[in-house]
């Protein structure tokens, strides 16, 4: 092999000597036609889309779409750019079996050599419409990708059964859209049913930006709850579970998600929904997710969410952040995250709004609606702070950088060194920095004013309108200072591109309270371990164990065993001569703090063994916030609900 150090001299030699570069006769890159950029006019036609989903067992979804109104060449899209994801993760890779046809005949169709997502076809003179059949192949197992379906529970995206027509705004093509379900399924959605007869529903005419903003899920084991009992805007828990005894809801927890619903009237003053429907898969074979809807959220859980209620406090600001995407995130929405079809990038420059408010609303409301107790609202709180405030990744990462993770991890692939590297940490970080806003106003407002003025004023404008208001950063700053006049450019630029810079803690300091570790774990903190079936050990030895296969699932950047040379994936087999157990491990590390000896690993890694030895004696340690009475407990006040 030649050296690439060698060939540089040769390149310097034959430009001085007057030959011509070989660069300059490189060919060209494929370039295809110019595809119409979408504007803002009636489309003169319209989609009808009738899906079958009842291949449940094989996970299979076959798709009849007639596309009428079209030009002689057309370009169909397959929608790339998803909102709520933000980032380019349409899974066309799943779409198999394309054919279309116009009246009777056959037609080839051409993918863009550019742009994978575009499919160019040339329709014969005198015809308009195009009638495709493909399917779209759910992931049958991990293996191959995020579960949607089991056998009991299908979740139904809209984005991945559809193309369209490039050149309009999706808000302005039609759609007439139906489902086949297996016999005996029920279904919930944003959407509203026009027929219903067999296993088969029509759906009420929509645009194709609300259709792909209402999924379907469905399922042989549910159950609805009306969540605002005689309300004129129904608002319904709708779950869906593999089993049935997942789905037997106590009293208590049916008044915590009323209080949800109630307790977010109270923060925005505003709907901006007809209806609401959260759906709830509750399975061990579908993912932990939330995806935002203006009119419903997309949630999975555990079987437990339910039946195991006192023990799964990490989940319990899932619903209330979802929810509140309604009002900051659909309603209102970042100016740059806002595109006229599915095909045109977004821009996250505002994430730290959009996801991280929400993430600080999703809390609080998790606290005021009694959905977590005000201790384990602290206890999560705790865990950002602590984690955030050793990150060794602050040192060459600005926060607004993380706003371009969802891109940069295309479809979320996991990451071996997150805490050197960062990932979308404008989630806890954000919330982070909005408690500190919130301390601050009412601290300088002796009282007064809250943030929870600045979430009326900028998402509870224009009761009952769904039509989207997008803000800026000035937009934001000016609505802050509408609350309370500060230099709120500088404050959030100060955190935001800070580099090597201490975690915004100020908001925990100004709340009343101290970040502190004790031997002990709290209740928020176990349920995420339970939750993840992992054993959390970053904030003393440095390392996180995957307890399904005893693999260490995350090592701490520069810490204890990080030095010992330790790294995600490997196996740990023993500690100080004893077979490993997450208990064996805690007690050697107490052990270690009075003897002050090295822990001693065995690990294996692929066919290799070896031994770590992890210099370190400073006991186990779980972050708690303490309370400061030196302060006041302006973080209770925020935690407590409103009358």
């Amino acid at each position: 092999m030649k050296s690439s150090i060698l060939a540089v001299p040769v390149l310097a030699v034959a430009i001085v000597a007057g030959v011509p570069d070989a660069r300059a006769d490189a060919p060209e890159p494929p370039a295809g036609a110019p595809v119409a950029q979408p504007v803002d006019r009636p489309y003169p036609g319209e989609i009808r889309l009738a899906v079958d989903a009842s291949d449940v067992e094989r996970r299979i979804v076959h798709v009849h779409e007639i596309i009428t109104g079209l030009a002689a060449d057309s370009v169909l899209f397959y929608p790339e750019w998803v909102p709520g994801w933000h980032s380019p993760g349409g899974p066309i890779d799943r779409l198999a079996g394309l054919e279309i046809s116009a009246g009777g005949k056959h037609l080839a169709w051409a993918r863009d050599p550019v742009n994978a997502y575009a499919f160019r076809v040339a329709i014969p003179p005198g015809l308009n419409a195009l009638d495709l059949e493909f399917d779209y192949l759910a992931a049958t197992s991990p293996r191959v990708g995020r579960q949607q379906w089991t056998r009991d529970i299908l979740i139904l995206d809209w984005n991945q059964v559809v193309l369209y027509p490039a050149g309009y705004f999706i808000s302005r093509i039609p759609v007439d859209a139906s489902i086949n379900l297996p016999e005996h399924w029920q279904f919930a959605s944003a959407l509203e049913t026009a027929s219903a007869g067999g296993t088969k529903t029509d759906f009420r005419r929509v645009s194709l930006e609300s259709l792909v903003d209402s999924p379907v899920y469905a399922g042989s084991h549910t159950a609805r709850i009306d969540l605002d009992p005689g309300a004129a805007v129904p608002v319904y828990l709708d779950l869906f579970a593999d089993r049935p005894e997942s789905l037997v809801v106590a009293p208590a927890q049916v008044e915590a998600h009323r209080n949800l619903v109630q307790q977010a009237y109270k923060l925005f003053g505003s709907r901006h929904f007809a209806h609401y429907d959260f759906l709830l898969s509750l399975s061990e074979e579908i993912p932990f997710v939330g995806v935002e809807h203006h009119q419903s959220s997309a949630n999975c859980d555990d079987s437990k969410y339910l039946v195991d209620w006192d023990n799964s406090s990490f989940a319990k600001d899932l619903l209330p952040h979802e929810l509140t995407h309604s009002w900051n995130g659909k309603f209102r929405r970042p100016r740059d995250l806002w595109t006229p079809n599915l095909n045109v990038p977004m821009q996250g420059s505002l994430l730290w709004v959009y996801e991280g408010q929400t993430h600080y609303w999703g809390k609080v409301l998790a606290a005021r609606s009694g959905l977590r107790t005000a201790q384990q609202s602290l206890d999560d709180l705790a865990y950002m702070a602590a984690y955030d405030g050793a990150l060794p990744a602050r040192k060459w990462r600005s926060l607004q950088d993380t706003t371009t993770d969802p891109i940069l991890a295309r479809g979320g692939h996991p990451r071996s060194w997150t805490t050197w590297q960062r990932y979308v940490d404008y989630y806890p970080e954000g919330a982070l920095i909005w408690l500190d806003a919130d301390t601050l106003i009412r601290e300088r407002s002796r009282g007064k004013r809250s943030l929870d003025d600045f979430a009326r004023r900028f998402f509870g404008i224009e009761n009952g309108s769904m039509t989207a208001v997008t803000y800026t950063f000035e937009d934001v700053v000016k609505a802050l200072n509408d609350v309370e006049a500060y230099d709120w450019a500088g404050f959030l630029r100060a955190r935001l591109d800070a580099v090597d810079a201490p975690a915004p803690l100020d908001g925990v300091r100004r709340g009343g309270y101290r970040l502190t570790f004790t031997e002990a774990p709290g209740d928020y903190f176990k349920s995420a371990e339970k939750r993840w079936k992992r054993t959390n050990l970053l904030f003393s030895v440095g390392l996180e164990i995957d307890e399904r296969e005893g693999t260490l699932s995350s090592v701490f950047w520069d810490s204890p065993a990080f030095k010992a040379g330790l790294t995600e994936g490997e196996k740990i087999l023993a500690v100080d001569g004893f077979a490993y157990s997450a208990e064996i491990l805690k007690d050697a590390i107490k052990s270690a703090a009075v003897s002050k000896a090295p822990l001693e690993l065995i690990v294996k890694d692929g066919d290799r063994y070896r031994v770590a030895r992890i210099e370190y004696s400073g006991g186990l340690r779980y972050p708690h916030l303490e309370r400061d009475p030196a302060q006041a407990a302006l973080l209770d006040d925020i935690l407590a609900p409103r009358k």
